[in-house]
């Protein structure tokens, strides 16, 4: 648990794979929070004065202090905690950096893949192959760096930055593949990734996090209606 009289606060959008990144870190981390709902058609004061520059979610507020940015959050609850759960940032400055950038590299995907919510059939079809090229880039980086063997090694001990970049990116791509009809992952052309992410969705504190597959439906349904990028 968290120490002393310490208040987090998370402000998000359930729907949103940016909050989840910082909601499972939370979880991971086991540190109580508290989670604020915020409706981004009608932004609530507080949230556009905690950011007031891209007036977005997440913000995590620490004892009053707001954050903004999933990725920073992601830093700055590893350093604030760093005796509680895992470590999700290795301590050696060479493993370090090859996770920031392999980090990056993820919310780059991140950003592929909501071109896939098009009615335009080659713009998708142009899309799916970026990804594709995406996820064998992303494959073969693993292999080098962290999975030497080619076999994922997946806990709720090891979870780290990486595995929750990952987790959220494709943690829905089986609900993806039924609204857009594309095969989002395929196992064939990488194998290590679609293991990988299969595992990482069966960890039960990757699965509180994930909200009902219903309405992940509603919500790629209604994105694709008005082809709006979540």
């Amino acid at each position: 648990m968290a120490e002393g009289n310490e208040k987090v606060v998370l402000h998000g959008m359930w729907g949103s794979p940016y909050v989840k990144r910082v909601e499972l870190a939370l979880k991971i981390k086991g540190i109580p929070f508290e989670y604020v709902e915020e409706d981004l058609s009608n932004k609530s004061p507080l949230l556009l004065q905690y950011n007031p520059v891209h007036k977005k979610v997440p913000v995590l507020v620490h004892n009053g202090k707001p954050m903004c940015e999933s990725l920073v959050i992601l830093e700055y609850i590893d350093e604030t905690w760093p005796n509680l759960g895992p470590q999700l940032l290795p301590k050696d400055p060479y493993q370090r950096a090859q996770v920031r950038f392999w980090a990056s590299y993820i919310q780059e995907l991140l950003d592929k893949l909501g071109k896939l919510i098009t009615n335009d059939k080659e713009a998708q079809k142009k899309a799916i192959e970026e990804i594709y090229e995406k996820q064998k880039i992303l494959e073969d980086g693993m292999k080098e760096f962290f999975f030497p063997t080619g076999q994922p090694e997946v806990s709720v001990e090891k979870l780290g930055i990486l595995e929750i970049m990952v987790a959220v990116t494709l943690g829905a791509f089986k609900i993806q593949e039924e609204v857009f009809g594309v095969k989002v992952i395929d196992p064939e052309k990488n194998p290590l990734l679609f293991s990988w992410v299969n595992a990482l969705i069966e960890l039960p504190v990757v699965k509180e996090i994930a909200p009902p597959r219903e309405k992940v439906i509603a919500l790629f349904e209604f994105l694709l209606q008005r082809g709006i990028k979540l």
